[in-house]
């Protein structure tokens, strides 16, 4: 891994309007390439919108989707990644080969090269599927790089997979906080009066932001994901009115330690940026933990308990467990 600027964008985003959500990314892509940022990063399906998508019908959704890499969105990453000297990822609705719809994530990069990822856990709807495959790629200076998008990274087993295929650093988009759960201590809904009137009591939004429906939420288990892992984190997310829902933003960089490098609660789209110094992963204490592991124990986890469930039912659903 060599030394590396990376930016976490945080941004609402306009439903089925690719073009709005393009003329943003170009607008931060811009103000990264000011600040001579390597890897710019923006959050799942931010260039078709993500909520608004499950009351969708097929037709719908399939008509937002395109393909990957030949479709318009990804050519259009491609000319800006190249124009700006940098490689810059976003999340849009692939359309596959067989027509099949996936949560997709679409990294371009300045030397010509796309790279994607399948979301694993896809529940946004019925019509999409989910992926099957991890994502660990070289960025053009030669760091690995890997992507889960959103509750992929809420899996453990995901992101230990991920850094076991190298990866020294994790793209993690999301769209998250402020959601309804059935969890009874996680997040919660925010009012959207609240983000509405946010120009005129920005401390009340940003105390939500702040709190347990957002960054508390978030600080239970992302820098877990970085320490026990040995790996950079950049994690991007909506922010503001996704629906019915409002999203916390929270754009953070986490290091190696899983200390935060840079953050935002701002009630608004924003960037942050922060420089990623490999010497900080040497003897980490992800890293040495990794080098400690017993392989032979590990068979248990990949067998099924015959508690797994389709991940719409998790997502959803409010009911005990025993």
């Amino acid at each position: 891994m060599n030394n590396l600027r990376a930016a976490s964008v945080q941004f609402q985003h306009v439903p089925g309007d690719k073009e709005a959500n393009l003329a943003t990314i170009r607008s931060f892509a811009a103000k990264a390439s000011a600040e001579k940022v390597d890897l710019l990063v923006f959050p799942e399906m931010c260039l078709t919108g993500y909520w608004h998508v499950r009351n969708l019908p097929r037709e719908e959704i399939d008509a937002l989707a395109e393909p990957v890499p030949s479709g318009p969105s990804t050519e259009a990453l491609l000319s800006l990644a190249s124009e700006c000297g940098m490689t810059i990822g976003a999340g849009l609705i692939e359309r596959g080969k067989d027509g099949d719809l996936y949560n997709t994530y679409v990294v371009a990069m300045p030397d010509g090269r796309t790279v994607s990822h399948r979301k694993l856990h896809t529940f946004i709807s019925e019509h999409m599927n989910s992926g099957s495959e991890y994502t660990v790629f070289d960025l053009p200076d030669g760091t690995k790089a890997g992507i889960l998008i959103c509750y992929d990274c809420n899996l453990g087993e995901n992101v230990r997979a991920t850094a076991l295929q190298g990866a020294e650093v994790l793209l993690a988009p999301h769209q998250t906080g402020g959601c309804d759960t059935p969890s009874p201590r996680c997040m919660g809904a925010i009012d959207l009066d609240l983000w509405e009137r946010r120009s005129e009591d920005t401390a009340a939004i940003e105390t939500e932001f702040k709190g347990p429906k957002g960054r508390e939420w978030l600080m239970k288990w992302l820098p877990a994901r970085a320490h026990d892992n040995g790996i950079f984190l950049i994690f991007s997310n909506g922010v503001g009115r996704d629906d019915d829902e409002v999203r916390t933003g929270n754009a953070m960089i986490l290091d190696p330690y899983g200390d935060v490098l840079a953050e935002t609660w701002k009630a608004g789209d924003d960037m942050v940026v922060a420089d990623l110094d490999p010497e900080v992963r040497k003897m980490c204490t992800g890293v040495r933990w990794i080098r400690s592991r017993r392989p032979e124990l590990y068979d248990l986890l990949a067998e099924r308990t015959g508690r797994e469930r389709d991940i719409r039912h998790v997502r959803f659903t409010r009911e005990d467990e025993d």
